[in-house]
């Protein structure tokens, strides 16, 4: 399959898209350029506020959003229920009208369009959906041509396009089978094959891998991944798994109640968030204390014999990264790994070790550990006391 979606992606390469649409060929490499055209595929919003008004009262999904999103990057938009990320992202391609502000694409205000000149930018902007949103009566290969045949694509043109799209989403022996014989995550690709049939610049991903178990989410994740290294086109998608904004972004947006809670680098954000609402998310994802250890956890040292129990904690900041060897000289005692882990984000190592220290070397206060070349972790917290009858592990 790795050379057949080689292969897809050369092919891809050279759609010129939609008729009017001129894209040349690179003949320094030999190589065609659909690649969205290098700037192409950039985002920004201005002050943009949405206001639902109904009979039941007033809802501000939108406050006050601005910010930009770099051509060719992904952008995650995380939050909880309502927090707006439906809304936010619909904006882009106008299928919600902002009630005040702006979102522009490429630098042009999309509020100023007409309905030719928003049809146009529809086509620029593909948008994948969390249930699939394929019709049932029609072929795989059928669901892909749609978006084609509406923009009046000649047929030959059309069949040629289809077959490549399938090959680039692995189902070149799927064309003609019908979504109630596709699994989850095949007719995903499906609708990812649609979404890329006018050669967009920009793809919207509307809770994409929601409706998918991990092992098939982590391979649709996979797959818009490649897309956007290959082709170069911007992936904007909303989710509520942090978990996927970790494993595929570039930037996170945090919204909560329709305002911006947090915005930056994923590492960044994952490595030290600053509100409730980032750190609720990433609770999940936390190496927190296992329940028969906090059932023995005292939060006072113990008569006898005891461990002091720590939690070390790794923001992705100054290249500190978790040293056991360099642990164990620094806190001058015998310490043993409990619990945690250590994942890296966009080449930052962030996470938690829970240790156990011999009591004879417990503190109170561990910040000097915290500091300077020194530093055996960005955060020391004392989580509390273990008596050594009982041993912790």
């Amino acid at each position: 399959m790795a050379s057949n979606t080689l292969t897809a992606r050369r092919m891809f390469a050279g759609w010129g898209g939609l008729p009017g649409r001129v894209q040349a060929a690179d003949t320094r490499r030999g190589t065609p350029t659909h690649a969205a055209p290098r700037g192409a595929g950039a985002v920004a919003f201005r002050d943009v506020a949405k206001t639902y008004r109904s009979s039941a009262g007033t809802v501000q999904a939108l406050d006050a959003i601005s910010l930009e999103i770099a051509p060719g990057s992904i952008f995650g938009i995380i939050g909880r229920s309502g927090a707006g990320k439906s809304s936010l992202l619909r904006t882009i391609n106008r299928l919600e009208q902002p009630t005040s502000g702006q979102v522009l694409v490429d630098g042009v205000d999309i509020g100023t369009l007409s309905e030719a000149g928003l049809v146009q930018l529809r086509r620029r902007i593909g948008m994948i959906f969390q249930h699939f949103n394929l019709l049932s009566a029609k072929t795989v290969a059928e669901n892909v041509a749609l978006p084609l045949k509406v923009a009046g694509v000649p047929a030959a043109q059309i069949a040629a396009r289809v077959q490549e799209l399938l090959l680039l989403v692995g189902l070149q022996d799927k064309a003609d089978t019908y979504p109630s014989r596709l699994s989850g995550g095949q007719k995903q690709r499906v609708g990812v094959a649609r979404a890329l049939a006018t050669g967009p610049e920009i793809l919207l991903c509307d809770e994409a891998t929601s409706a998918l178990d991990p092992e098939t989410t982590h391979s649709i994740l996979q797959l818009l991944r490649d897309i956007n290294r290959t082709l170069g086109i911007t992936v904007v998608l909303i989710t509520h798994e942090m978990s996927v904004i970790r494993e595929i972004a570039d930037q996170v947006l945090v919204l909560e109640q329709g305002r911006i809670a947090e915005l930056g680098a994923v590492w960044q954000v994952f490595g030290n968030p600053q509100h409730a609402a980032t750190r609720a998310l990433l609770a999940p994802l936390q190496h927190g204390l296992p329940d028969d250890l906090q059932q023995r956890l005292q939060a006072l040292p113990p008569a006898g014999a005891y461990t002091q129990i720590l939690q070390l904690g790794y923001r992705g900041e100054d290249g500190l990264e978790p040293d056991l060897p360099r642990i164990a000289q620094a806190l001058g005692a015998r310490v043993r790994l409990l619990h945690g882990g250590v994942d890296r984000i966009q080449g930052h190592a962030q996470g938690q070790l829970l240790v156990a220290l011999e009591g004879a070397a417990a503190r109170a206060d561990w910040t000097s550990f915290t500091q300077g070349r020194e530093a055996i972790a960005h955060e020391i917290k004392v989580l509390g006391y273990v008596a050594e009858s009982v041993h912790p592990h």
